[in-house]
């Protein structure tokens, strides 16, 4: 089966990583795998930017078969080491709520929504479908979270892991997931890791090592899919 999939990158550094895939051609502004068709967006950092430009991309094409969201992550997990490979399967936005003397309340937390309102399920956003499905023996399925500002310090880690527990960080990650699911587009996402979670002086960044896995691995799913 031929398959029509959206790529989906904040920046161009992420999205490039698709020219890397050995076997791609590419023609007419999309890329052809065998007989898949590879379309890429690149949205900008942020929720808002991604929303906006996925929106602008699906009002002017015909909807995909699978909306496929790539780039690089910080990682919470020391079991979760810099240059892995994951696929996020939860998703939330984990700074959207309301601060309180007691501390963080989500929007269901404080009454504002239900925690089940579609796409939600307790909270967050569930990417389950027949690609994720096939991909489980294939790359680590992890919880992800989604924030404005990147945790750049061990309080900001500590409180979003007494919230959420979650194995990775990303800025766009759940507003790719909400959109996907709004429009009923099967989605999964892929992400690199490239740093731990936490103070930048104490991190060890390796965006090239993750970006290049990631273009590895991406070729690899992309031939389970089909």
């Amino acid at each position: 089966m031929s398959l029509r999939i959206l790529f989906v990158a904040a920046t161009e550094f992420e999205a490039d990583v698709l020219k890397e895939i050995p076997g791609l051609t590419q023609f007419s502004g999309r890329y052809k795998l065998g007989d898949n068709e590879l379309y890429r967006v690149v949205t900008g950092v942020g929720s808002v930017s991604t929303a906006w430009s996925m929106k602008q991309w699906l009002s002017m094409n015909p909807k995909p078969h699978l909306a496929l969201n790539i780039g690089i992550a910080g990682s919470y997990r020391d079991e979760i080491s810099v240059g892995e490979i994951v696929m996020p399967v939860s998703d939330c936005f984990a700074d959207l709520g309301i601060e309180t003397d007691k501390g963080f309340l989500t929007l269901s937390e404080a009454g504002l929504t239900s925690p089940d309102n579609f796409p939600f399920k307790n909270g967050s956003i569930i990417a389950e479908n027949e690609f994720v499905r096939k991909a489980f023996k294939y790359v680590k399925a992890v919880r992800a979270i989604t924030v404005n500002t990147a945790s750049g310090s061990e309080a900001a880690v500590k409180r979003l892991t007494d919230k959420y527990d979650p194995d990775i960080e990303t800025m766009e990650g759940a507003a790719f997931f909400y959109v996907s699911a709004m429009e009923k587009i099967p989605f999964m996402g892929i992400r690199a890791i490239s740093n731990r979670a936490g103070p930048r002086k104490d991190n060890k960044w390796n965006i090239a090592e993750a970006v290049s896995n990631l273009s590895k691995k991406i070729k690899e799913i992309i031939l389970i899919l089909d």
